[in-house]
């Protein structure tokens, strides 16, 4: 029962907000469908870090999800700043249900065991934004991530964000703080897309590996952990 992760796939298979604009996304969901299959098994889990879908309400969401339905393996979910649908967990869990998608979790306020790793995780916020909201949508993050570290007791612990928690020359301190305290020791995250992803910090970093798995930055193939 392998974990692989992925984020920021941005589904729109009903074609209002395809990224096959973008340089890099030419075929996205062929490609990612095919490596999917490729790769991950039914008894599997995938990680999605965020941005899954660019509906606006969860009804909108019903062809994104139920093409990630026909891949193989468990898919656990993690908002991502652009899931405009993302609502409250019971709406989303009876919306899930009433498709009779099983195969479906959400990471949020919460940790999920898997072989006795707990992953832990928040979309957390950007490290750089100063506004009065912006500090407390932070605070109001890192009080998630630390809710669901702390779920995960005494197990080893791999975090998911949708947000890079680090930069070359700074860092999100506050999260980057809860993963020394709970003794976190891998780091993954999404977000940065393009002529970005040359600034992600992957590797080891004061004890903490990191890495980012943003869908284009890995050619849209899951990748395993």
């Amino acid at each position: 029962m392998a974990i692989f992760v992925i984020g920021d796939l941005h589904l729109s298979m009903d074609g209002k907000k395809t990224m096959e604009v973008f340089p890099g996304w030419e075929h996205y969901m062929q490609r990612l469908e095919e490596n999917w299959r490729a790769a991950v098994l039914p008894e599997d889990l995938v990680v999605l870090l965020g941005d899954t879908s660019w509906a606006m309400s969860l009804q909108e969401t019903l062809q994104d999800f139920a093409f990630l339905h026909t891949l193989p393996g468990k898919k656990l979910l993690l908002k991502g700043n652009h899931d405009y649908w993302w609502t409250t967990m019971a709406k989303m869990e009876r919306f899930f249900a009433e498709q009779g998608w099983n195969d479906f979790a959400f990471l949020h306020n919460n940790c999920i065991m898997h072989d006795g790793v707990a992953l832990c995780g928040t979309r957390s916020w950007m490290f750089d934004a100063s506004a009065p909201q912006d500090e407390k949508v932070m605070a109001r993050e890192c009080g998630r991530l630390r809710m669901s570290l702390q779920a995960a007791g005494e197990a080893e612990k791999i975090v998911f964000l949708h947000y890079p928690p680090i930069y070359p020359n700074a860092n999100a301190e506050e999260v980057v703080a809860l993963l020394h305290e709970y003794g976190v020791k891998r780091c993954f995250y999404g977000h940065l897309h393009g002529g970005s992803i040359r600034y992600a910090v992957q590797g080891r970093v004061d004890g903490i590996e990191y890495r980012l798995v943003s869908a284009d930055s890995l050619r849209f193939c899951p990748v395993k952990i």
